[in-house]
């Protein structure tokens, strides 16, 4: 079976990047963009429905796919259920590194009201205690790629970290670097450096959110190589629970972080990947503004992007959605 891959805004055929005995099944599941349930909706995010239950939250990870801060017209099948599973794998294997806010992701141990949601809430959802979240996006990077790379070619630093010269696209760093970001409701996130969110939350504060990413990182990047994943960069977010630090959101995920397969990766230009830059590169050969209303995908990019969502977290976790 042959498979696609677009880079360098080119389609180009690829018949050996998915590795000897992966076992493709198509998600058959029926796409969800949007949920309306008898709660109170707190936020509608580009991929995430977020209801309030009073002491806890309930997170709903919908197939709505964004890109170039647009939410596509299109959604990507099992995209909800890959997400919500991987945080969940990551938050399992992080736990004696860091808490979360995780309380639980089966829908029996839930309120009694969202039993008629039942099927809907399987494998996509997660209940989550809630709290104060820091407004700063904690980005640990460990390759050269993307806003990285741009910055690098025109100054030699990455988030005005100074790196050696004669890096290539792609390479890897000499060490992870930590890369924070200021949140951005709309738009892009705004890289800041660490003195920056010292000034903002304190040195003892900062310095806590930049050793938890980099241990993060290294702990999974390390894990995911064994699976024969590159885990270029990721972010992550930590908010408070009473006075404990946790990790929130989502983690780890192809919507968060940037994974490559290990066994294609050449440094000097840009790298096969398992997240949406497969959907970016489509949208760069079109004639849009990057303004909504944001165009559709035709099927064959819809199911590609599906299939690489789920090999991600079929290779990183040895599960299939169906076990899960």
């Amino acid at each position: 079976m042959c498979k696609f891959f677009l880079l360098q805004r080119h389609f180009c055929q690829e018949s050996d990047w998915y590795p000897l005995g992966y076992s493709e099944v198509m998600c058959q599941d029926e796409v969800l963009l949007t949920t309306s349930l008898s709660l109170p909706l707190l936020r509608r995010g580009k991929v995430r429905d977020v209801y309030d239950l009073g002491d806890a939250l309930l997170f709903i990870a919908t197939d709505r796919i964004s890109a170039f801060d647009c939410v596509l017209a299109s959604g990507i099948p099992c995209k909800g259920r890959v997400l919500n599973q991987m945080s969940l794998f990551w938050f399992e294997f992080l736990r004696d590194t860091v808490p979360s806010h995780l309380l639980t992701a089966d829908p029996a141990e839930y309120p009694r009201k969202l039993t008629k949601h039942r099927r809907m809430l399987t494998g996509r959802s997660m209940l989550v205690r809630k709290a104060r979240m820091i407004e700063f996006e904690c980005v640990a990077r460990g390759y050269l790629a993307g806003s990285g790379w741009k910055e690098y070619t025109a100054q030699g630093t990455v988030c005005g970290i100074p790196l050696p010269s004669g890096l290539r696209e792609g390479d890897r760093l000499p060490d992870p670097i930590f890369t924070p970001a200021t949140k951005a409701d709309t738009g892009h996130d705004t890289n800041v450096p660490f003195k920056y969110v010292a000034n903002v939350l304190g040195l003892e504060l900062a310095g806590q959110l930049r050793d938890f990413t980099l241990q993060i990182y290294e702990r999974a990047a390390a894990y995911a190589l064994k699976r024969g994943i590159i885990l270029a960069d990721t972010k992550f977010e930590f908010g408070f629970v009473g006075d404990e630090l946790v990790l929130g959101d989502e983690v780890l995920t192809p919507d968060s972080s940037r994974y490559w397969p290990a066994d294609s990766h050449r440094p000097g230009g840009p790298q096969l990947s398992f997240d949406k830059q497969y959907v970016r590169d489509y949208l760069e050969t079109l004639n849009w503004n990057k303004q909504p209303p944001a165009p559709a995908l035709p099927n064959n990019v819809v199911h590609k992007t599906s299939e690489k969502y789920e090999e991600a977290y079929t290779r990183l976790t040895g599960r299939t959605l169906n076990e899960s």
